[in-house]
């Protein structure tokens, strides 16, 4: 039927049935995400989100909500020790797994415990949860004291640097099982959260919490 003009609005109204005001509607039906997305496209499209994953997220409820926890599993594998646990709770890390972790991570030459950045176990909590993965990191080194750093830069043909972040804590060289090396490198890369080496020829990435910079070794 032809709409009618309305005496109110002095313009075409929706039909109207038995003196019931029909009026459109819409069914919104739920998209179904393909699950054949890779990881790689998946850090495709998060390089460009960079910036954004860098920012913090604020969340707005109507109720309190518990502050989301973080863990971290790690294998070392020179000592062939073990640990997980849970190190930050929101913003606020833990005392106990910090102290911890600095042994874990410790120089495993010389035996010296040092103070490890606790911004290296964001930048690996972060790579993990982009990798959607929870496998434990295979470690490779993490502190290394000053003694231990020149004796390795001065026996490995220049491999080691004179000032090595690893001196400083802020540095470890990792692997994570079941993710292929340069796609770690590549998730690293977008964090943009320090520096980036690449060790095809031993397995490895280095990260660091040191000036955003990338290498291959």
């Amino acid at each position: 039927m032809d709409a009618a003009t309305c005496t109110t609005c002095s313009g075409p109204c929706a039909p109207r049935l038995l003196g019931v005001s029909l009026r459109p509607y819409f069914l919104v039906l739920p998209m179904t995400i393909s699950p054949s997305a890779t990881r790689r496209r998946f850090l495709s499209a998060a390089s460009g989100l960079a910036v954004l994953g860098a920012m913090p997220i604020v969340a707005r409820a109507t109720t309190q909500s518990t502050p989301p926890t973080k863990n971290l599993a790690m294998d070392h594998t020179h000592t062939h020790e073990k640990i997980e646990l849970l190190y930050a709770v929101g913003a606020n890390y833990v005392p106990k797994a910090l102290t911890e972790l600095n042994h874990f991570l410790r120089d495993h030459y010389s035996g010296r415990i040092g103070s490890m950045d606790a911004g290296l176990y964001d930048i690996m909590h972060r790579l993990r949860t982009m990798l959607k993965v929870r496998t434990p990191y295979e470690i490779i080194s993490g502190y290394r004291s000053p003694q231990t750093n020149e004796r390795l830069r001065t026996t490995r043909g220049g491999g080691v640097a004179r000032h090595s972040l690893h001196m400083e804590g802020k540095a470890v060289d990792l692997r994570l099982p079941g993710v292929p090396l340069d796609e770690l490198r590549d998730a690293a890369l977008v964090l943009k959260a320090g520096g980036v080496g690449y060790y095809p020829g031993s397995n490895f990435v280095h990260v660091d919490t040191g000036r955003v910079r990338t290498w291959r070794g």
